[in-house]
């Protein structure tokens, strides 16, 4: 079986603006499920560029799923760019470090929206930004040039600055089926072999059901 490999940076040699997410990533607390991809026709290698104000001492993690689409111009915005609001000053002097880390503010004080996770199998348009402690569920899409800062339903498309709900893809029991069926989760020469299914064939309750039982 001849499919890409996803312990290989490049899927298709011959297309370097694509890379797979997990190959090119160094940080610990930046996780990527298998498949993932990142398309930049600038240095997509340098993804980790993408995700901003990520400081390990504040122990929040980036989670993305398997088999997710990526444009160009993301921007993850973690919680080291929350600052705290409740005084006088915005300013963020733990960050900073020495004893201004030290004396103010305490951790439990700060602002955590706590880890961004991106279910699997998320389309994410061109130039989106996603805020700190965003829950993207499976299957949803987000349209290009949105800052998502609310969580987003499964297989729900937003869009928007501030992203807004536009519509859900598919009716309450087909996603309901598709959730049980977690395509991503199957071995890969089932998911080569159903690909016209997962893609091309229009989706009803019918053949969701002869899909989760094959």
């Amino acid at each position: 079986m001849n499919i890409p490999n996803p312990d290989e940076i490049y899927p298709n040699p011959d297309l370097k603006e694509i890379v797979f997410i997990k190959n090119v990533i160094t940080r610990p607390n930046i996780v990527v499920g298998d498949f993932s991809y990142y398309d930049d026709v600038d240095h997509p290698e340098n993804f980790e560029k993408h995700v901003t104000h990520h400081y390990e001492f504040l122990g929040d993690k980036l989670i993305i799923g398997k088999f997710c689409s990526i444009a160009s111009g993301i921007q993850f915005i973690m919680n080291g760019a929350n600052h705290v609001m409740e005084g006088a000053s915005t300013y963020p002097f733990n960050i900073l470090g020495g004893d201004w880390a030290n004396n103010v503010p305490q951790m439990s004080d700060l602002p955590l929206k706590g880890d961004t996770v991106i279910g699997n199998d998320v389309w994410i348009g061109q130039n989106v930004t996603i805020l700190p402690g965003v829950h993207i569920n499976d299957g949803a899409i987000i349209g290009a040039n949105s800052t998502v800062a609310k969580d987003v339903e499964p297989y729900s498309i937003v869009g928007g600055n501030p992203a807004k709900f536009i519509k859900y893809r598919f009716s309450v029991e087909e996603i309901l089926l598709l959730e049980k069926l977690a395509w991503w989760d199957k071995d890969i020469a089932w998911i080569t072999k159903n690909i016209p299914n997962l893609t091309t064939e229009k989706i009803n309750v019918d053949n969701l059901y002869k899909l989760i039982e094959s």
